[in-house]
């Protein structure tokens, strides 16, 4: 008689563009071998393609999001309510959640509900993803204990991050590291061609447009070199898209600024460039870096929690002085927000194509690290308490 595989639900927050959307997206074909997964979002923001073997539920398809603090109150028990129902209808045996809210909603699960396995996963590095809402700092600190505590298991994907909630909001289950997946090909990589000397450098960085992400260094980085050296591309749109055009025009910079806003084919635009830049004041573990280092594109990024030291140095500690870069083993970092030592590296990969080079196929290399199957069985193993 053959076996019925286990009833998966994945909850998060929408489908749409984010680090967090494309971990799921690269899931969700390897899922699908060992579970019955049904994907659960809450607002109708879809980009990521979903296996027809997927299940999808959408508990508010009409209610866009909001940043408001009443709409989320007022939403979280219609959501909590909606998923409870759901989750007794279809008898399911494991429910995953990705992101704060779905995680409290998860260990409201687990609490009435003992015989379903919860695993929750936290994206960011909070104390510093939240350092400057006050108020949302407040609500974690004091959420975060009482609930993330009920559940089964955790992952997040940085040390950092887990180290961060066990020490500063008081995270006791059980936490694992497993890192965001990609896949290599060497028919989507740089060829040598790119690495010849050039008196002209083409820079790319992905991502939403908002503060943490900090694209805005970038720009005051090129304003320290020679106009016209550099060419600077962000893929993506957010709240700062306006803002940073208009720092461009007032740097000087409006004739080498591109924003091609949301493309279907991120690496497609990578291999297009000489150098990927993360700019970003903090992150999880960011995907567009290890996306770059998978096409073997030389990288440059702001030394920031998480991520980064972990993919280009081994979670090895570097000091790096004021205004100054260093080479990691991957990679080259600079300190967050040092606009002075982020034009030095690029003036370095400028002047020493051999350098891009050399960082180029390392880059490679190191993205084969984070192979589908290995990240995929780690995955497999806790949703199953293996």
């Amino acid at each position: 008689m053959k076996q019925s595989k286990p009833k998966l639900s994945i909850l998060t927050i929408d489908y749409g563009m984010g680090g967090t959307e494309r971990f799921i997206s690269l899931l969700l074909p390897e899922l699908i071998n060992h579970f019955e997964v049904t994907l659960v979002i809450f607002y109708k923001y879809i980009h990521y393609e979903i296996p027809e073997e997927v299940n999808l539920i959408i508990l508010k398809p009409d209610t866009k999001k909001s940043r408001s603090y009443l709409f989320k109150i007022r939403n979280f028990t219609s959501l909590y309510l909606k998923y409870k129902k759901f989750i007794k209808s279809e008898g399911i045996d494991i429910s995953f959640s990705l992101l704060p809210i779905p995680n409290i909603i998860n260990s409201f699960i687990h609490m009435t509900n003992k015989s379903v396995r919860t695993v929750i996963s936290e994206r960011c590095y909070p104390s510093i993803m939240y350092k400057d809402q006050k108020m949302q700092l407040k609500l974690a600190k004091l959420f975060f204990p009482i609930f993330y505590n009920r559940n089964n298991a955790l992952f997040s994907n940085s040390e950092h991050i887990n180290e961060d909630l066990k020490e500063n909001f008081g995270v006791k289950i059980p936490m694992e590291v497993i890192y965001n997946p990609i896949g290599t090909n060497d028919s989507i990589r740089l060829d040598e061609s790119s690495f010849k000397e050039t008196n002209h450098l083409k820079l790319i960085n992905a991502g939403t447009m908002y503060s943490a992400k900090n694209q805005k260094l970038i720009l005051e980085a090129m304003s320290l070199l020679k106009i016209g050296d550099f060419d600077f591309t962000i893929l993506g749109n957010g709240q700062l898209t306006e803002t940073l055009r208009t720092q461009a025009n007032e740097l000087s910079l409006s004739d080498n600024f591109y924003q091609l806003g949301k493309v279907t084919d991120v690496k497609a635009h990578l291999i297009e460039h000489d150098c990927f830049i993360l700019s970003s004041d903090t992150e999880g573990f960011p995907n567009v870096l290890l996306e770059a280092l998978s096409v073997g594109l030389p990288v440059i990024s702001t030394n920031c929690l998480s991520g980064p030291l972990e993919m280009l140095n081994d979670n090895v500690p570097v000091n790096i002085g004021e205004g100054e870069f260093i080479k990691a083993k991957y990679g080259i970092l600079v300190n967050v927000n040092d606009a002075l030592g982020m034009s030095k590296a690029i003036q370095y990969y400028l002047d020493h194509p051999e350098e891009r080079q050399k960082y180029g196929e390392l880059a490679f290399e190191r993205a084969k690290m984070y192979s589908m199957p290995k990240i995929y069985n780690q995955v497999k193993d806790i949703l199953l308490n293996n």
